[in-house]
């Protein structure tokens, strides 16, 4: 019987589990199955279970410490015992001090030594987790998992184990789990002593304390994906970069938003707390019933001590080693575990399902993207594969995941190869979709773009990637050194200036300067020298083998002329190579072979700045409501608007 079966095998409809058989056999064993099932489910199981893949010695050093500290407690009540029993004696008690001080000197030493080893390991698994998430965010071929609310709202739940708003650091948590499994592993200990007594001692004084386990165990439940709990902790992380990052600092400060910015942080962090409170807070009741419960338990313990040593049942060594166990046994209380373990293992929890859910919804094709035939991988591997291949939208639509409303709606386009196509269009036309879907950051709602006939779904991605290069609107400024930023996976020096040159960023900076002021030589750049930044980097893959421009408001931090000339730049360039330009700039339009207006997710006008000027269409009119805000002459060199 699959685990499966045996699940609903024993779930009745009231509710109740186990399946009547002639013997009963069958029922119990899926009972039980049922119940490991649901054991492994649990975040705390998850927790332990990931533990190896942080570092498998640290962890089994951990769990060893773990026992033996819980074992000590009771060794050290018994050698008090026998201390006890030489002193009633009048024997020596040479022996049984000297073992007592060995195992209280032992206990007191392996603490910080544990110290140690969970700090250690909590460190390995905090890179675990950080590995997980970066592998979580970047494995996805496509980008729909990032641009996601609800994932997003998943991704800064998982990633505050190192954050401290709902719990310790995970170095700091785990040591504290050890502590509270040393208690737990004690007080089993100290049962273990208490058999020696009687029977019935460990069941009453060990049931009554884990008992509290129970009546207590609301107020260590804290549902932390409820969507209220989300949004804090998303407010909580926006409010928190937006104090702490440079991006914001000249508003937050023009604008006197400094106070404003501490306390959108302190409420949302604060209403994290209260959430918390309000979710993890003791009831009267329970409380009520707890202390109860432990009283008379622990009562009838003692008093039962107290009548076997007054009989003289009990020696007196027996009398302090079991009234030490009893006390002992307090270890298995709720406490420091049920508080430390739930937000640790939530977040383990978090992140190990984070990677399966952005899997799902960044993946792009349902079937092999790999080439089919050795010739398909000889000419994927070849940088040169699409020379003279057009690339055409053929009725293709998307929508968001996260949109009802389709961006493009039965777009067909062709984009001939080695040629410039300009893509114009109002806020919203869809301009960006185009290119996204180009890139083969996400598939088409319905419809195909093809590639030399083939459609892009059934082109190896990798290969194709290779073949593309674009600079974005949201480019990457990466804080290193300008030869990483314009070649990130290598290129000569030469191919490195050349590309720069090409950009107009020549003599920008030094190749092992770091573009970031908080490094010793470092420099920061202007919005413009970034831009051009970029644009070298998407030249530079050109002399690499690319084919395939892309440019989506390249230049915008430019001035007109600047951004003119760098396009006649970019166009000399990748003359070869087929260009999609995006612009608002009709001064840099203009220059393209063709261009394409884009409205309501359709090319309303295709055609030559002449041809669409002549036209008195869509692209006329905003044409020359850019052209009426500026008065520029035309010059020797064609720039006009």
């Amino acid at each position: 019987m699959t685990a499966s079966v045996a699940a609903e095998a024993t779930e009745a409809p009231d509710g109740t589990e186990g399946t009547e058989t002639p013997d009963g056999t069958e029922a119990g064993a899926a009972g039980l199955g049922a119940r490991i099932a649901r054991l492994r489910e649990r975040d705390e199981w998850t927790f332990f279970a990931v533990l190896p893949r942080a570092h498998r010695g640290l962890a089994v050093a951990w769990w060893a410490l773990i026992v033996v500290r819980g074992a000590l407690p009771a060794l050290f009540a018994v050698t008090v015992g026998l201390l006890v029993d030489a002193i009633d004696d009048h024997a020596s008690p040479t022996g049984p001090l000297c073992a007592a001080g060995l195992v209280f000197v032992l206990f007191r030493l392996l603490v910080p030594f544990h110290s140690l080893v969970g700090t250690a390991l909590g460190e390995r698994l905090s890179c675990l987790l950080h590995d997980l998430l970066v592998e979580s965010t970047t494995a996805p071929d496509g980008i729909a998992h990032l641009e996601s609310r609800e994932l997003a709202d998943k991704l800064a739940g998982a990633r505050d184990f190192d954050q401290g708003t709902v719990g310790p650091p995970m170095a700091i948590s785990v040591g504290l789990i050890a502590g509270g499994l040393v208690e737990a592993a004690v007080g089993v200990g100290q049962l273990v002593v208490l058999a020696a007594y009687t029977w019935w001692a460990p069941l009453l004084v060990g049931g009554a304390w884990i008992a509290t386990h129970w009546l207590l165990r609301e107020s260590s439940f804290w549902d932390r994906n409820s969507g209220e709990v989300l949004e804090a902790q998303r407010r909580s992380d926006y409010t928190y970069k937006l104090a702490v990052e440079a991006a914001a600092a000249k508003e937050l400060r023009i604008f006197g938003l400094g106070g404003w910015v501490v306390d959108q942080f302190t409420a949302s962090r604060r209403r994290l707390v209260e959430l918390r409170w309000e979710s993890t807070r003791l009831k009267q009741r329970p409380l009520r019933w707890t202390i109860l419960l432990l009283v008379v338990a622990n009562g009838l313990m003692l008093w039962s001590l107290a009548r076997d040593a007054v009989s003289g049942a009990i020696g007196t060594g027996e009398v302090v080693v079991f009234a030490q166990a009893a006390v002992g046994a307090s270890a298995l209380a709720f406490g420091g575990l049920n508080w430390a373990l739930p937000p640790a293992a939530g977040s383990v929890a978090a992140v190990l399902a984070l990677g399966p859910a952005m899997a799902e919804t960044g993946a792009l094709a349902t079937g092999d993207r790999s080439p089919r035939t050795a010739a398909d991988a000889q000419a994927a591997a070849s940088p040169k594969t699409t020379a003279g291949t057009e690339i055409r939208f053929r009725d293709v639509g998307f929508t968001y995941p996260t949109d009802s409303r389709p961006v493009l709606s039965g777009l067909d386009l062709t984009i001939e190869a080695g040629r410039s196509l300009a893509i114009v269009g109002l806020n919203g036309a869809g301009k960006t979709t185009l290119v996204k879907l180009l890139c083969g950051l996400y598939e088409p709602t319905h419809g195909t773009i093809e590639v030399g006939g083939t459609g892009l779904h059934d082109l190896d991605l990798t290969a194709w990637r290779r073949r593309i290069t674009a600079v974005f609107q949201d480019f990457n400024r990466y804080e290193l050194p300008l030869r990483a930023n314009v070649a990130p996976l290598g290129a000569s020096d030469e191919v490195i200036r050349a590309a720069l040159a090409d950009a107009g960023a020549a003599d920008l900076a030094d190749l092992d300067t770091v573009l970031a002021a908080g490094y010793e030589g470092g420099r920061d750049l202007s919005g413009g020298q970034w831009q051009r930044v970029a644009v070298a980097r998407a030249l530079c893959a050109v002399r690499q083998g690319a084919e395939v421009v892309v440019l989506d408001e390249p230049t915008a931090q430019l001035d007109v002329r600047g951004e003119a000339a760098i396009f006649d730049r970019i166009l000399e360039a990748t003359e070869n190579c087929t260009t999609v330009l995006i612009s608002h700039r009709f001064s840099t339009v203009r220059h393209a072979d063709r261009i394409c207006v884009l409205e309501d997710g359709r090319v309303a006008e295709l055609g030559t700045h002449d041809e669409l000027m002549a036209a008195n269409g869509r692209y006329r009119e905003m044409f020359d409501l850019q052209a009426s805000r500026f008065d520029f002459e035309e010059e020797s060199d064609g720039i006009v608007l």
